[in-house]
């Protein structure tokens, strides 16, 4: 039986490139983001290929939103099987940088946008007796970089939570995944500059949406606790519990930093 896929933040990125692969293996795809044009865009591109989508537009950070977004996937597929919490925000800045209002934001989006989806769709798994729920974290999650910090914490606390999940859901048939991506070649950092003003630059393996969309498929096949689209980010984190003080001066090479913007250019933007 073809599974019902719930994903958050689906109108660009990691999430439109897991609309995509998870439609062409079969699945019907329930996206969710703020737009809606976007959205529609692509429900029309995954069922002019022949398959299956259903747009409804929400926001994370509004519990009716999430409820809303399962409603009607059950409504219409009868059931929900995965649901993928891939809605974020980035902020790149100093701790001074960061502002109550920046980590408000950040934790209402990454952090509680997770919550409210997983705690909407969990109520369906609850009754099905399955389910899975996948969070779109980051290797940021792992280990902080300089430069990011609130960011980071956010990434970790996604981790936490599907780590408590996990250990909830243990010997039932419902599973909880987190997803480590690195820098990936999005609209992310885009999206940054709109929502802050400014865009970054930094060091770092990178990788492709279609990267993390094929690995995002082959959890939902054979589901496990933790994912790593580039392997070798694995190790971060054990590096980082034998030798923390050397992994400190690791991941200077990796800070993220504001470009050199003119003084002509700061007055115009």
């Amino acid at each position: 039986m073809s599974k019902v896929i719930a994903i958050t933040g689906a109108s660009a990125g990691i999430g439109r490139a897991c609309a995509l692969r998870l439609a062409r293996d079969g699945a019907a795809v329930v996206v969710s983001a703020r737009r809606v044009d976007r959205l529609q865009s692509l429900v029309k591109e995954i069922e002019s290929a022949g398959g299956r989508a259903l747009a409804v537009p929400g926001d994370v950070t509004r519990p009716d939103d999430m409820r809303e977004l399962i409603r009607r996937a059950v409504d219409t597929y009868g059931r929900l099987d995965v649901m993928i919490c891939n809605a974020g925000i980035g902020f790149h800045g100093t701790i001074g940088e960061s502002t109550p209002e920046v980590a408000r934001q950040l934790v209402d989006i990454n952090v509680l946008g997770t919550v409210y989806a997983a705690h909407a769709a969990c109520e369906v798994f609850r009754r099905q007796g399955s389910g899975h729920v996948i969070a779109m974290s980051s290797v940021a999650g792992v280990r902080g970089v300089a430069g990011m910090s609130v960011y980071c914490a956010t990434k970790a606390a996604q981790v936490g939570f599907i780590e408590g999940l996990r250990t909830e859901f243990w010997g039932t048939g419902i599973h909880a995944s987190v997803v480590y991506p690195t820098s990936t070649k999005t609209e992310f950092h885009d999206a940054m500059h709109q929502n802050f003003g400014h865009a970054v630059q930094g060091k770092g393996p990178r990788q492709e949406a279609d990267t993390v969309a094929d690995a995002v498929a082959k959890c939902i096949a054979r589901p496990r606790g933790e994912v790593f689209p580039y392997y070798p980010a694995k190790w971060l984190g054990v590096l980082n519990a034998i030798a923390p003080t050397f992994t400190d001066r690791l991941m200077r090479r990796f800070s993220r930093r504001r470009p050199h913007v003119p003084s002509h250019e700061q007055r115009e933007s």
